[in-house]
């Protein structure tokens, strides 16, 4: 067969079955259709082929990831940044600045105080080593309102989260010296006078003051979030992210997201989306209705093509106070993009899984809590051969191990929070003998259980999760943590391609460069299996094809480029 684009002169890492190392690729329309020496697949150029030089740059398949939150980061292109500033006269600037081209009266929303992707040790980032005030903010915005959002917690995993109003906010929102807060944990600062400061403190992870206090200040709305969409795929793109999975369910805004570009055909990135259900009452004969109602769109493969699939659904338990206020935003999600009243009190937790099995429906779940759950259902409802999910794997026990492998259950992992950023504390926390309980990759490898590497967002490059499987080195200390989990590069790397199309039942159809399988592949800024174990972090994408068209280049491998010819 012709070929429509071939790649050569480069290390093909192919992730077959043998891990077999090749010079060349071809394809043609949107599949590979030859994998092996310069010579062999050269010879299927024809008079309009497309040849690139890959000058000894290494080529992965599309990488996959497992559960990404992909929506999440172009929302933080929409409110204005405050990275960088260093005092609180460098924030007030920043506002300023926006006040002089805003009209007046017209909101002012910016994102958090403190530098992405972490936000780390905010307020100690400013000279001040506090949050600046309503009154200063008035300084500079006596007119206009202004709402200095909340980071979303799981960013940085460390509370509390802090936003910010000045007084015409306030006013606007109807907060005064009587206001109470709308749950325990958050708290409305107050001065010596017992008038609001402006400053807004949640001891949550996931902002609740914005959705109820400051509830009148803008919101993302549905252009806003097409766009957003859009500009995530690029983001991901550039560091070779081709498919990913919504493991922790989308809701209904952010499906419609996703519908709009694919109507127009502008997805570069394969979506599959779990649903996250909101439930609205939990008794047994409207959770069966509900069921009913998804079924047709989300049992077995789901509804979709090879670039939007929604299939399956996400199993939360144990509705909080704080979710229960959340959920009063609804359909709006904010942040979040999953519902707010996803969860179910356990007692009914048994029989939705029962349910959902009976009618072919795949859960997904955060953590073990419900393992015990999923083995009742089995016992019932055999789920062996349906691959349910379990996600954000912190410890895992030997028995818990045994328990997914023998359920066949699919495992996420959630690597910068447990290895990167909290390695430390959980080995404090159960000792030195049980650190190879710590994200055992090693241990649920051996044991046959199918492991796909994710980013949650934080950061959004799958090279993160990659080389902290690989090196396993918490961020503050540099500490190796559980040295007997380490993964080899070429399982890493496996567990970023292969294994994450396994888990939507896709190996057949990609996650290697394998004749026959989608043209999604990747040629790299360096090569993962030789360059230094740091930089592997660092790794972006020089090109990215999804489908066979190129949807993101740097530019030194563009096709007319002096590294690009043509027969």
């Amino acid at each position: 067969m012709a070929a429509d684009l071939i790649l050569h002169g480069g290390t093909v890492i192919t992730i077959d079955p043998a891990f077999r190392l090749a010079e060349a690729v071809a394809v043609a329309d949107d599949r590979i259709v030859a994998v092996g020496g310069n010579a062999e697949v050269r010879a299927l150029a024809h008079g309009y082929t497309c040849l690139i030089d890959l000058g000894g740059r290494a080529v992965v398949p599309g990488l996959v990831d497992a559960h990404a939150h992909m929506d999440r980061e172009g929302l933080k292109t929409v409110c204005p940044s405050l990275a960088g500033a260093a005092s609180i006269e460098d924030v007030l600037q920043r506002i300023e600045a926006l006040v002089r081209v805003a009209a007046p009266g017209e909101w002012i929303v910016t994102m958090p105080l403190g530098d992405p992707p972490y936000y780390f040790d905010v307020p100690q980032n400013l000279k001040e080593g506090r949050f600046p005030t309503r009154w200063e903010l008035d300084r500079v915005a006596p007119r206009n309102p202004v709402y200095i959002r909340a980071i979303w917690g799981y960013w940085r995993h460390t509370l509390p989260l802090v936003s910010i109003a000045n007084s015409e906010a306030l006013r606007r929102a109807g907060i005064t010296r009587e206001t109470v807060p709308p749950w325990e944990g958050v708290t409305i600062e107050k001065d010596p006078r017992g008038e609001p400061t402006g400053v807004f403190v949640e001891e949550t992870p996931v902002p609740l003051v914005e959705l109820s206090l400051m509830a009148t200040a803008p919101r993302f709305s549905h252009a806003e979030r097409v766009r957003a969409l859009r500009d995530s795929m690029r983001i991901y793109n550039a560091t070779g992210t081709t498919s990913v999975v919504e493991g922790h369910g989308v809701a209904e805004e952010v499906l419609r997201a996703y519908e709009a570009l694919a109507d127009r055909r502008e997805l570069t990135v394969r979506a599959h989306l779990l649903l996250s259900p909101s439930w609205g009452a939990s008794d047994p004969v409207s959770m069966r209705a509900r069921l009913d109602a998804w079924q047709a769109r989300i049992a077995g493969r789901g509804a979709g093509d090879a670039f939007l699939r929604v299939a399956g659904l996400v199993a939360e338990g144990n509705p909080t106070p704080d979710n229960v206020v959340r959920a009063r935003a609804m359909p709006y999600t904010g942040w979040a993009g999953f519902a707010y009243d996803a969860a179910l009190p356990r007692s009914a937790l048994r029989e939705m899984l029962l349910e959902a099995a009976r009618r072919e429906i795949r859960i997904a779940s955060m953590g073990t809590d419900l393992l015990d759950l999923y083995a009742e259902v089995n016992r019932i409802v055999p789920i062996r051969d349906r691959r349910w999910v379990v996600e954000h794997i912190s410890t895992l026990t030997a028995g818990e191990i045994a328990s997914l492998r023998d359920l066949g259950v699919v495992v996420t992992t959630h690597t910068n929070r447990y290895l990167f950023k909290e390695g430390d504390l959980l080995r404090s926390r159960l000792g030195a003998d049980a650190e190879d309980s710590i994200v055992p990759l090693r241990s649920l490898r051996d044991a046959g259980v199918h492991v796909a590497l994710a980013t949650d967002n934080v950061p959004t490059s799958m090279f993160h999760p990659i080389w902290h499987a690989v090196a396993r080195r918490e961020r503050s200390s540099r500490r190796i943590v559980a040295p007997g989990q380490r993964l080899s590069r070429e399982e890493a790397l496996r567990a970023a391609t292969l294994e994450g199309a396994y888990l939507t039942f896709e190996e057949g159809e990609k996650g290697s460069l394998e004749p026959g399988k989608v043209a999604d592949l990747v040629v790299m800024s360096d090569n993962p299996l030789t360059c230094s174990e740091d930089r592997i972090k660092d790794i972006t994408a020089e090109l990215t094809i999804v489908g066979g068209r190129i949807v993101y280049s740097a530019g030194s491998l563009r096709p007319g480029s002096p590294l690009s010819s043509r027969p």
